[in-house]
């Protein structure tokens, strides 16, 4: 109820100088009328230099990210974890993304190829336009003098070396070496690193040693010589695998000479290698403490190292603990790692849980493709991703994904363009039929040459003139 003064104030102040203000009725609407009066809003994006994955689903804007560009800004870690089920996308998106970032000159990318297609890697395709050879890791071809890494290559450490003998190890046996069986390894490996100087070492030299062992290494800790041979057993019969067992000729000679680190992609063909196999993490383990100390080096380069089926890494306590330390000292040196999962169930629910947590927690990038519903929230759990976004994740279509980078979420359509379609193309053997493949089909080796051409032209603008600026964005 208003006073009498304030009404005689507003009647005089009406009769001078008219009714300032009009009163308005109510209007009872729908949102979706209402919204035209609000103008339209977008979260902010990741800058406007890097690479370009696609369109933001909501906004419309294009989306540029490059986790160099944005370290120390907007992500504490250049790490990126991208998971989602087959079928959906990722293999494209990892493809385009390595041979957009291949467009600056201080990028270098090695990729652990574990898909098979056609009897070679997924990868071999983009190898081949880009002039490079896969290095193919086949226990067959090895036998005949195909590739090998040696895990006592002098380029590693001595420390390094005796902690990748102790992982590949520990994961062939399935629990860690106890105070004994270590004991027996680490004076074998001493004395082998002390007196074969005129070559390399090889696990050859390690089994024998194992077998054989020297009376000083007993009695420097005053045990019998006995004893000191059956606790190296159990680890000579380990190793003895990769000498003369299913393993043999990959990793029991010298390192292949000729190896090019200094290419601007090294791919890893691991095809070849039963995936469900122990042998699988024992491979990256071999290849990721290798790289570790033969490639990474304090020479301004930003280096991304890629690992397809990576749950085989984080799954295992051991070959985990090596990645975390490469990952964390990588970080300093200009390492971004990118690791591709199906299902976060994968790791997060096996051995080496506390290990997985703590790659997990490393990767501040995290791009999630179509999952099914319990699947979906189980990831939202972990990652701590927005409700609204785990709620659409199962509803997402091939080539659309969620994109949490360290908290800036946003769905993304991710674009593949026509030059690259041709080398990112990998489901041929589900789409193709036996008439396609008719030699005398006049319209098929039409299209055939076009896409060569396409991606002779697409590797042409990649490698020439090309002014190397790594502050301009990519189309």
């Amino acid at each position: 109820m208003r006073d009498p003064l304030s009404v005689l104030t507003d009647a005089f102040t009406s009769f001078l100088f008219g009714k300032v203000e009009t009163t308005r009725l109510p209007v009872r609407t729908s949102t979706g009328q209402a919204q035209a009066v609000y103008l339209p809003t977008a979260a902010p994006g990741l800058g406007d230099s890097g690479v370009i994955i696609g369109r933001e689903v909501y906004s419309g804007k294009g989306y540029i990210y490059d986790p160099f560009q944005l370290y120390g800004q907007q992500l504490p870690a250049p790490h990126w974890l991208v998971l989602g089920e087959s079928g959906n996308g990722k293999s494209a998106l990892e493809k385009t993304y390595v041979l957009r970032q291949l467009r600056f000159r201080d990028r270098q990318v090695v990729v652990l190829d574990a898909q098979g297609e056609d009897g070679v890697g997924e990868w071999n395709l983009i190898a081949e336009e880009l002039g490079i050879t896969p290095i193919r890791l086949d226990p067959t071809a090895a036998l005949d003098m195909g590739i090998r890494l040696n895990p006592l290559d002098p380029a590693i450490t001595t420390t390094g070396q005796l902690a990748l003998l102790r992982t590949i190890i520990e994961v062939a046996m399935g629990h860690g070496l106890d105070e004994r069986s270590g004991f027996a390894l680490k004076v074998a490996h001493a004395y082998v690193n002390e007196t074969i100087v005129e070559r390399q070492p090889v696990l050859t030299d390690i089994v024998e040693q194992l077998r054989h062992p020297e009376p000083e290494s007993a009695e420097a800790m005053n045990v019998d010589i006995d004893d000191v041979r059956a606790w190296g057993l159990d680890v000579a019969l380990v190793l003895d695998r990769l000498v003369d067992g299913d393993l043999r000729g990959m990793f029991d000679g010298p390192t292949t000479v000729g190896i090019d680190l200094d290419a601007p992609l090294i791919v890893f063909d691991l095809s070849h290698i039963d995936r469900n196999s122990i042998a699988m993490p024992i491979l990256m383990a071999i290849v990721g403490v290798w790289l570790e100390h033969t490639w990474i080096r304090p020479d301004r380069k930003k280096r991304i190292f890629l690992v397809e089926e990576a749950w085989h890494i984080i799954n295992s306590p051991f070959v985990a603990q090596l990645f975390q330390r490469l990952l964390k000292f990588g970080r300093r040196l200009g390492l971004s790692f990118v690791a591709v999962v199906h299902h976060l169930s994968d790791v997060v629910d096996g051995a080496a849980a506390k290990e997985a947590a703590a790659i997990l927690k490393m990767a501040s990038t995290r791009t999630i493709y179509a999952q099914k519903a319990d699947e979906a929230r189980a990831t939202g759990r972990v990652l701590g991703l927005p409700r609204w976004a785990v709620e659409i994740i199962p509803t997402l279509t091939p080539g659309i994904a969620v994109w949490d980078v360290n908290g800036n979420v946003q769905v993304v359509k991710h674009l593949v363009t026509e030059t690259e379609r041709p080398l990112v193309f990998t489901d041929r053997a589900m789409t193709e039929s036996s008439a396609d493949l008719d030699p005398t089909d006049d319209a098929l080796r039409a299209a055939e040459l076009e896409a060569e051409e396409r991606a002779a032209a697409f590797v042409e603008q990649h490698l020439s003139d090309y002014d190397g600026s790594s502050e301009s964005t990519v189309a």
